[in-house]
């Protein structure tokens, strides 16, 4: 016999600390890049230094430098997911993926601005598309994708983190919670697509109801794995930064006809 459901009251709209308790459970295990260093170039002429030490790196870049935690996953054999939970810069983290292979890279910004503003996400983003002192670079550069527009996929993140999403245009995608402290809830938000590499999507969104954002590496290949991060304001008001990840079960796509999404 299953186990009776209870639904939480859909006016108890959780905190982004209540949600993300536990969402890493099935991420992916972290790398270890201690010795290691990265130079980026970015796609408006900034640069980008990164010297990883045990368990921080040293970075200079956009504006600012520091010395900061950080957290990495070898998302395939040749690609890196590595995020800035920045403590110098509080309300901020810097998000970087790049191949050892292409050479290529993607670099965004998340902040949380000072104040909220009504009908405008509170947690902004930057993107960057970006080259490495690793090798001449090859292949396609990364930039915005429709290919998820009309997919529909269930994410699995811990036995109590189940979510739906639907992918409906370049700019907003709608969630369910299936399973977990927002059962019954769900939204549209804003979103943004980026196509990394064949099959790895890089997949950000931006809430309106709660001040958070998340930046998601999507591996729809063979792998069928997401590796993600958010940075948002806890139930204290507080900025907090969390690590996601877990498995990626398609559902099924549409196609329209005629007339396409924005």
């Amino acid at each position: 016999m299953s186990a009776e459901v209870t639904d939480p009251a859909l006016d108890e709209w959780r905190t982004y600390d209540e949600f993300a308790a536990g969402i890493d459970t099935y991420r992916l295990p972290n790398v270890d890049l201690d010795g290691t260093s990265l130079a980026l170039t970015l796609n408006d002429g900034q640069t980008l230094a990164l010297a990883f030490g045990p368990g921080t790196v040293a970075w200079s870049g956009l504006g600012a430098s520091g010395t900061d935690p950080y957290d990495a996953v070898a998302v395939r054999d040749d690609v890196v997911f590595a995020n800035l939970p920045l403590e110098t810069r509080e309300r901020e983290a810097l998000t970087v993926v790049y191949s050892t292979t292409t050479h290529r890279a993607t670099v965004i910004r998340s902040r949380i601005a000072a104040e909220a503003v009504e009908g405008t996400p509170q947690v902004g983003q930057e993107f960057w598309a970006a080259t490495t002192d690793g090798g001449t670079p090859a292949g396609e550069v990364p930039g915005p994708s429709r290919d998820l527009i009309g997919k529909r996929n269930v994410y699995r993140y811990s036995p109590h983190h189940l979510y739906e999403h639907v992918y409906v245009s370049s700019q907003r995608y709608a969630w369910q919670c299936l399973e977990g402290v927002q059962r019954g809830h769900g939204d549209m938000d804003l979103s943004t697509v980026w196509k990394f590499a064949d099959g790895l999507y890089l997949f950000c969104f931006r809430e309106f109801r709660i001040a958070v954002a998340s930046v998601w590496l999507h591996d729809l290949g063979y792998q069928l794995m997401t590796t993600g991060i958010f940075l948002g304001l806890n139930g204290e008001g507080a900025s907090e930064h969390s690590r996601a990840g877990g498995h990626i079960y398609p559902l099924g796509s549409v196609s329209y006809p005629d007339a396409q999404p924005v």
